[in-house]
């Protein structure tokens, strides 16, 4: 909610200069939850035009600036209290660490004068966020406030995105200080890494003499802007682009068949995504001896370690950033003549197919459980709803069901849980997706285990206004987790895994939404289209059955 309060504060302090500098740096929305710590900054934020939107878990408050950042391609601002605060927010870092999203989380601290005292909630606060940051620091003086903060949005900005920690000490924000004027809107502006010509016209050549080559990207580049990037340079080059972002990798559903093709591949290039346990590390079965890697990346690290898992096969890497080198080798190829273009339509062409396939038995599955759908009865039909707006917002969360759901859908704004495979973020996420992106449909599809994790959260959305349609995929368990006990230690062996079957539809209406329970396929879109008329947040409670994530295989030709 806008806060309107026009008087400005009586005299000048840190908090009032860090709240110029958020202006400055272009923020619109924080993601917040009081406390002690940042109550100035409040102060200061009154009268500001930077909207507050209070959660009711600080991790839940990490979760929208995340879903913020990669709809708008802003930084993502989280705002919350230092101590116990600070560690209820950490843990969602690690989601947007690995789905390289620029989100910089602000948390109180205790006052500098006080450390080494037993101050109030003290905590080594850096210390806990550096390992899930890009870099992790407390402010050190009220006049370093408006430095520090450009600092972390230029660095959650810049390379391979990722979020940055800034601890706010409480003396540091309410200590009067000189009025200066904010940074210099260049101070958070990307550094690039632009991609030497030379290694430019190297990385061309090669993917050009290839027979069966792929370009791979990482998270950064699948966001709406990313995929129109991405499309330029499969058409300049003549080679399929396909982002990976699931942490499933070679087996992610919504990649459909691909896997089967890999083997063929012969050539690879790496544009910002790591070779990682989403790509087998490059080794067998997944992929061949014989296959040529080439890498592209930020971080130098990346380059080292991809070195080290797969030796001479990785034939040239280069240092830079994703966005920059996208650019290049797009313009590079698009300045070559038409007929200097390699032609390989048909490896194009099967390569898509293969992404494209989806079992024809899908369309006719249902479950075999009275009052319950199958997964592909209980989404399918919400294409639909996703196709009926140009940016429409689809979010997947959850265990079996969200590769389900990441099968079966798609839309202009996609967001998941990412490489991180943690659960819990998609009902904060429907939230900032909202109001990112207002008057498009917003579906977020999640399993019961995760609508548990922040179900609180329909009241902030009752509160701010944000109406959103969550669809629960209701089978009453972990089904993740149960399905590994299933396969690997069998039926007898079962254990931790079983929930209630929850009537979370009448949880949301108690909290101020509205609510619908499912058991019949026919009831499905008809309790979708009352959910959006609503104009309230909603929850459609699905009954379904428990069945394992889709294994997707073409059959072998006869």
């Amino acid at each position: 909610m806008a806060q309107t309060s026009a008087l400005p504060p009586h005299r000048w302090r840190g908090a009032d200069a860090l709240v110029r500098s958020l202006q400055a740096a272009g923020v619109r929305v924080v993601f917040t939850l009081s406390g002690n710590h940042i109550m100035s900054v409040y102060d200061a934020l009154l009268g500001s035009g930077i909207e507050l939107v209070h959660t009711r878990h600080e991790a839940a408050a990490v979760h929208m600036a995340d879903a913020w950042a990669r709809l708008t391609g802003e930084v993502g601002v989280a705002l919350v209290t230092g101590g116990p605060g600070h560690a209820n927010a950490v843990g969602a870092l690690y989601t947007a660490r690995m789905a390289e999203s620029p989100v910089l989380l602000l948390s109180g601290h205790a006052p500098l004068s006080q450390l080494g005292q037993g101050a109030f909630q003290e905590m080594r606060q850096a210390a806990l966020a550096e390992p899930l940051t890009k870099a992790a620091w407390v402010c050190r003086a009220a006049d370093q406030l408006p430095g520090d903060l450009a600092r972390a949005v230029q660095l959650a900005r810049s390379g391979r995105p990722g979020p940055v920690h800034l601890s706010l000490p409480s003396d540091a924000l309410e200590l009067q200080t000189p009025q200066q004027p904010p940074p210099e809107a260049s101070a958070f502006a990307p550094v690039p890494q632009p991609l030497a010509a030379d290694a430019a016209q190297t990385l061309l050549a090669a993917l050009q003499r290839a027979q069966r080559p792929l370009i791979l990207v990482g998270p950064a580049s699948w966001d709406r802007a990313g995929r129109a990037r991405c499309a330029a340079l499969q058409a300049a080059c003549g080679v399929p682009v396909i982002g990976m972002e699931s942490p499933r990798g070679l087996a992610d559903p919504s990649l459909g068949a691909l896997a089967e093709l890999l083997p063929r591949c012969d050539t690879v290039l790496l544009l910002g995504k790591p070779l990682d346990f989403t790509l087998k590390f490059g080794r067998a079965p997944g992929w061949t001896a014989d296959t040529a890697w080439l890498q592209v990346d930020a971080e130098l690290e990346e380059l080292t370690r991809a070195q080290r898992n797969i030796g001479a096969s990785l034939r040239f890497s280069a240092h830079a950033d994703t966005r920059s080198a996208i650019d290049s080798l797009t313009a590079l190829a698009q300045a070559q003549p038409a007929a200097a273009r390699p032609q390989r339509a048909a490896w194009g062409q099967g390569v898509q197919q293969a992404i494209d396939y989806r079992p024809p038995a899908w369309v006719e599955a249902v479950s075999g459980q009275a009052d319950r759908l199958h997964p592909a009865q209980a989404l399918r039909p919400l294409q639909a709803v996703l196709d009926s707006h140009p940016d429409a917002v689809f979010i997947a969360d959850g265990g079996e069901i969200g590769q389900w759901a990441q099968a079966c859908l798609q839309a202009p704004h996609r967001l998941i849980n990412g490489v991180a495979g943690a659960i819990g973020a998609s009902l904060p996420m429907a939230l900032a997706a909202r109001r990112a992106v207002p008057g498009a449909p917003v579906i977020a599809v999640m399993g019961d285990g995760t609508f548990g994790f922040h179900m609180a959260e329909i009241d902030t959305a009752v509160r701010c206004g944000l109406p959103l349609v969550a669809v629960v995929g209701n089978d009453a368990r972990w089904n993740a987790e149960h399905q590994i006990q299933l396969k690997d230690y069998g039926a007898q062996r079962l254990i931790g895994c079983e929930l209630r079957a929850t009537r979370y539809d009448l949880v949301c209406a108690a909290l101020g939404g509205h609510g619908e329970l499912v058991t019949e396929p026919g009831q499905l879109m008809p309790a979708v289209q009352r959910a959006l008329a609503s104009g309230l947040p909603a929850c459609v409670n699905v009954q379904i059955s428990s069945v394992a994530a889709p294994q997707i295989r073409r059959p072998a030709p006869a």
